[in-house]
């Protein structure tokens, strides 16, 4: 069994072999190059680097990356329906607001990729389409470009769909491309169908890219990159200058060593923060890190894409930890340098040719500039614990970001919403009393990369796979119950439609509010649907009650007290969580709707009183399902 917490064999760095004579053929399928350890071989391993790529580029034409943008160095996988992006209490997007607290925080975004189906996908018969259907998003997709920021939508392979309907959606919302979750390449119909749609929309597949793609995606999602310890060079990046890999590990607390790879790469990053429902937040000094190569990454362009790269360029020797790649660009040079220690070093940096006047470009960092014995300039100063710093050979105007040594993980607790209170004396009819007190639950769940209430599932690990996916989890819960009175049934279509007629209840969002009714196939002894959370609370503070909780659910359920009704379908609890960018609620009793054909759906089918399904709070009606419906409960008090 893998150790979760080491790469795979086949993220891990490739040795390059250094005979002048070897073949090097086994680069082709590199993640990374390794670099040696020792200094002595670097100019035999630059070499080799450098015979590669001239005979993998033989008959290559990047003509595309002079048509689309390659600027897009840092790129957000957001949650649509993330509290800074959707206000869910007005029902409205907040690109302005979004933009602003991402300048803040890193220094601004290249691009977002609009995630939005993934983990709720497979809770009835949508497909991911069906996610993105949302009458402003077309409107919100333009904000985000009026500001400068692409926009790409995320698309799962793994489901079964036509090429047509990614371009179609494409189209609709005025998308600049795609990213490919689960696939490291996009099919050839995605492909030509873009590039029949528009001049200039990407396609951005997932981990290690073919060569024989870097010619049609500009960019890739560098996801399960493992470095050597002396910091190597990225195979794509290297083939094909202008390709931008975005660096990410999406469980980490850390990510120090993506933002070092990226910048001695000249490539990118992709910032997720919220994965798929959970907190795995960046640390004040990761963030501060991002702001401080932000300007390089905009100003310098034309260095960090240029064909004139040295990687691991101009040591200063004498075991310094400092590692730098020099870029030219009309004939100037440009130095982007990191401390690999985990101690600050103040010292040499550079040992260079050039002479003149040296800037620092990301915070401002007093260089010491002296000669040594052999005639070199030697440019050093202080450089924090994995730190990162640019040198230009120019007098220009020096960087000010302040980096902040707090690499502790800025733990964000997804807080409950506190429930409607609600009581009464006597039990309600069609209601079951239940007694109150102490309950030790043990509640199962499916191990799925959303958790189950705000908890990181696999913290700091490389790539979770199965069995540690998908499998079973417990949950062991002691909780006080006061006594409770919980429906016997779900609430139903004829019980709803009084509601209705008694108070005129519109929702904020109108969008799939009871659509079966319009079709017909609704039964009024059948329980509603197509409701959501706001909904349900509506009727149920019409009729004097509130929703029971997860556990009251729990401790009824295994009590005997409760019926399924026809179809059966997932119940909502009041168990509304909530962390400033998700929110989510536990859902009891399962549905009759079994997803097929992929085990990243939601759970289906019926499931014991114990069972509970994480479900993240969506806007624009998405919520509302044919499998969710929900039961009401109240306190009691005699």
């Amino acid at each position: 069994m893998l150790n979760p917490y080491v790469p795979r064999p086949i993220d891990r760095p490739a040795a390059v072999p250094l005979a002048p004579d070897a073949d090097l053929a086994v680069l082709d399928e590199a993640k990374i190059f390794a670099a040696p350890d020792d200094p002595a071989d670097w100019p035999a391993w630059r070499a080799a680097l450098t015979r590669w790529r001239d005979g993998a580029r033989a008959g290559y034409d990047g003509s595309r990356y002079d048509v689309e943008r390659t600027d897009g160095f840092v790129v957000a996988l957001a949650w649509l329906w993330d509290e800074l992006l959707y206000d869910h209490a007005t029902g409205r997007f907040d690109v302005d607001g979004y933009l602003a607290a991402a300048a803040r925080e890193f220094g601004g975004f290249d691009g977002v990729v609009l995630w939005h189906a993934y983990p709720n996908e497979g809770i009835d018969g949508r497909d991911q389409f069906a996610f993105f259907d949302v009458p402003e998003l077309p409107s919100v997709v333009a904000a985000f470009q009026a500001a400068g920021v692409r926009v790409f939508v995320s698309y799962y392979p793994w489901e079964s769909s036509d090429p047509a309907a990614v371009v179609a959606l494409v189209e609709r919302l005025g998308a600049d491309g795609v990213f490919l979750d689960s696939s490291k390449e996009g099919s050839a119909e995605v492909r030509a169908g873009l590039d029949a749609l528009r001049p200039g929309l990407s396609m951005e597949g997932e981990s290690r890219l073919p060569l024989a793609r870097v010619h049609d995606h500009t960019m890739s999602w560098a996801q399960w990159f493992a470095d050597s310890p002396v910091p190597g060079v990225l195979r794509a990046t290297w083939f094909e200058r202008r390709h931008v890999l975005h660096h990410t590990r999406r469980w980490n607390h850390s990510h120090l060593e993506e933002l070092q790879s990226a910048w001695l790469n000249g490539s990118g990053l992709l910032v997720w923060e919220t994965v798929f429902g959970v907190w795995v937040g960046w640390s004040a000094r990761d963030r501060s890190l991002l702001r401080s190569m932000r300007r390089v990454q905009r100003e310098y362009r034309d260095w960090l894409q240029g064909d004139d790269w040295t990687p691991l360029a101009d040591h200063p020797g004498d075991g310094a930890p400092v590692y730098a790649s020099r870029w030219v660009h009309d004939g100037v040079p440009l130095w982007t340098v990191v401390n690999r220690s985990d101690a600050e070093w103040d010292g040499p940096w550079l040992a260079v040719e050039a002479t003149g006047a040296f800037t620092e470009l990301t915070t401002g960092t007093a260089l010491s500039v002296t000669k040594d014995e052999d005639g070199r300039t030697v440019i050093g100063g202080r450089l924090p614990a994995g730190g990162v710093a640019a040198v230009v050979a120019a007098a220009a105007a020096p960087g000010a970001v302040v980096v902040d040594d707090d690499a502790m993980f800025p733990r964000r607790p997804a807080v409950r919403v506190p429930a409607p209170s609600a009581a009464v004396a006597e039990t309600p009819p069609g209601l079951a009393r239940v007694e109150g007190g102490r309950h030790d639950l043990v509640v199962r769940y499916r191990i799925r990369e959303t958790g189950l209430y705000d908890e990181a599932p696999y913290v700091d690990e490389w790539k979770p796979l199965p069995p540690r996916l998908h499998a079973d989890g417990t949950a062991h819960r002691r909780v006080e119950v006061p006594p409770f009175a919980v429906g016997r049934t779900e609430v139903t279509n004829e019980e709803f439609a009084a509601f209705l007629a008694a108070t005129g209840y519109r929702p904020v969002r109108p969008e799939r509010f009871l659509a079966h009714w319009r079709d017909g196939k609704q039964r009024g002894a059948d329980p509603v649907t197509y409701v959501d959370l706001a909904d349900a609370r509506a009727y149920a503070a019409w009729a004097g009650l509130r929703l029971p909780t997860e556990d009251e659910w729990q401790v009824a359920g295994e009590a005997g007290l409760l019926e399924r009704g026809a179809p059966a379908v997932w119940n909502l609890t009041e168990s509304e969580h909530a962390d400033g960018r998700t929110r989510f609620v536990v859902l009891k009793g399962g549905s009759d709707w079994v997803p097929t054909g992929s085990d990243w759906y939601f759970d289906g089918g019926r499931r014991t009183p114990d069972f509970s399904a994480k479900y993240l709070l969506m806007g624009a009606g998405l919520d509302r399902s044919p499998s969710v419906g929900f039961r009401c409960a109240v306190g009691v008090t005699a």
